[in-house]
C-alpha cells in the first residue's frame, strides 16, 4: 500500500516494509546457505588428500571419470590428470604398455585420439560386412576378411564391447566381434560370456551352413554333403559348438567347399533349417 506524506513523497506502508524485510531475509538466507554449501564443499575437498582423491577416481570407468570431472574445478583438474588417463589408456589397450609416456599430447589426448581411430576402423568393418551381405547372409571369406581388418586396427576387448556388441547391430557383426575375441584376443570364455550378457546379445542366434566334398565309396565319389547348424552366441562363446567354431575359423578349405553364415529371423523359418540341397 502506498501513502503520501506532507512533502508529497511516496512511501510504503508498514505492511509492505515488513514484506520487504521478509524478502530480504529470505534472500540473505539463500545466499548464506549457498555460501555455506560452497564452503562445505571446499572444506571437504581441501580436507581430502590428493592420493585418496586419486584412489577414488582410479576405480571409475571413463564415463564416470568425465561425470565426476564436471562437478567442480577441483575434480576437473584431478580427473584430467595424466595419472588417471594413463591408467585408463593402458587398461583399454594393453598393447600400449610397451610404450613410454607421450611426449607432448598427454595421456588424455592420446586416449581420445586412439578412441576415434578405433571408432573409425570399426565403422569401416561394419560397412564392409553390410556391403558383402546378400539375402541376410555372408560368405565365410568375407567374414574372415572382416576379422582380419579388426586385427589390423588392433582393437581391444573394450573396443569390441563398445562398438560391436550392440543389440541394434546385425547379429553377424556381433559374431565377427565374438570370433575376434576368441581367436585373436584369446579372451577367456567366462569373460566373453559376461560381456555378451551385459550387452544383452548372448541369446541371439545365427545359422551356419557348410558344404563338404562328397566321400569316395568303392571308387565312386558320393554327392556333396551339406550341413547346417543353428547356434547362439552364448554357445559359441562357451565353446559348446566346437565344430561350428572350427568351420568358421578354417573357412572354405580342404574338404569344405563353401561356408555361409546368416542371421536367424524369428518371424520366418530360417533358410538353414529348411530342406537343404547339395551342390551339383
Amino acid at each position: 500500500m502506498h501513502t503520501i506524506n506532507n512533502d508529497g513523497i511516496v512511501s510504503l506502508s508498514s505492511q509492505t516494509e515488513e514484506e520487504e524485510e521478509d524478502e530480504l531475509r529470505n534472500i540473505h538466507f539463500n545466499k548464506k546457505s549457498q555460501a555455506t554449501m560452497k564452503q562445505s564443499q571446499c572444506v571437504i575437498q581441501s580436507s581430502l588428500p590428493d592420493d585418496i582423491a586419486l584412489k577414488i577416481a582410479s576405480f571409475l570407468e571413463e564415463p564416470e571419470v568425465c561425470a565426476l570431472g564436471s562437478c567442480s574445478r577441483f575434480w576437473r583438474n584431478l580427473c584430467g590428470s595424466d595419472c588417471i588417463w594413463e591408467s585408463l589408456t593402458r587398461q583399454r589397450w594393453p598393447i600400449l604398455s610397451m610404450f613410454n609416456e607421450p611426449s607432448v599430447t598427454g595421456w588424455r589426448k592420446l586416449y581420445m585420439k586412439r578412441h576415434h581411430e578405433m571408432a573409425s576402423g570399426t565403422s569401416d568393418v561394419v560397412k564392409y560386412v553390410e556391403q558383402c551381405m546378400r539375402s541376410d547372409s555372408v560368405e565365410v571369406g568375407d567374414y574372415l576378411h572382416a576379422i582380419e581388418n579388426l586385427n589390423a586396427v588392433q582393437l581391444g576387448f573394450k573396443d569390441v564391447q563398445m562398438f560391436l556388441f550392440k543389440p541394434k547391430l546385425n547379429v553377424l557383426l556381433n559374431l565377427v566381434g565374438l570370433h575376434y575375441c576368441i581367436f585373436w584376443l584369446k579372451m577367456p570364455p567366462e569373460i566373453v560370456m559376461e560381456a555378451l550378457q551385459s550387452c544383452k546379445i548372448s541369446e541371439r542366434q545365427v545359422c551356419v551352413k557348410w558344404w563338404k566334398l562328397g566321400r569316395w565309396f568303392y571308387g565312386f565319389r558320393m554327392r556333396d554333403e551339406s550341413r547346417s547348424r543353428r547356434v547362439s552366441l552364448a554357445d559359441l562363446a562357451m565353446t559348446k559348438e566346437a565344430e561350428v567354431l572350427g568351420v568358421l575359423h578354417r573357412g572354405a578349405i580342404h574338404e569344405v567347399l563353401r561356408v555361409q553364415i546368416s542371421f536367424v529371423n524369428p518371424s520366418r523359418t530360417p533358410w538353414c533349417c529348411q530342406s537343404s540341397q547339395a551342390l551339383g
